[in-house]
């Protein structure tokens, strides 16, 4: 089952390191990483997903609590949060398929920030879902390059 877990951590140096040593030195595996300094400078929120069992992601949450420059740990459970990734595409385009493309990234709210002879370039915004559907429509049309933000998420409360 995939866990999303949020970090919020001193903003030092070597706390990644420490975070994402936790992970690799038990054989925990991380789906995603996103990391980012929050309103407050000397904070980061580190947002995490990965996969496990209950117990094994209440185990990881023990010890991420104890790790020095961790602040607080919170394992969202479904619902609890609200998520979203950046996904930027570039899909391949000829004069016959530049506008259906067109269209599927106006469906899908996203947006077109790089128009080449033979590509485009497409930002996606949205859930794991939003954005998984829009890939799979992508492929049809040949996915030249891809990177994606993983997850962020913060608490409905």
């Amino acid at each position: 089952m995939r866990h999303t877990i949020s970090v919020l951590v001193e903003n030092k140096f070597g706390v990644l390191t420490r975070v994402a040593g936790l992970f690799s030195g038990r054989g925990y595996n991380i789906d995603t990483l996103n990391v980012a300094p929050t309103a407050d400078p000397t904070a980061s929120r580190m947002t995490i997903v990965t996969r496990g069992d209950d117990a094994t992601v209440d185990q990881i949450v023990k010890q991420l609590n104890k790790l020095v420059d961790v602040m607080k740990v919170h394992d969202f459970r479904e619902g609890e949060y609200v998520d979203r990734e950046l996904v930027l595409v570039k899909v391949s385009v000829d004069t016959k398929t530049r506008a259906e493309v067109m269209q599927i990234t106006d469906i899908f709210r996203a947006k077109i920030v790089d128009v080449q002879p033979k590509s485009m370039t497409i930002e996606v915004t949205g859930d794991e879902s939003k954005v998984e559907k829009f890939l799979e429509l992508m492929k049809a049309f040949g996915v030249l390059d891809l990177t994606r933000t993983g997850k962020v998420a913060l608490p409905r409360r």
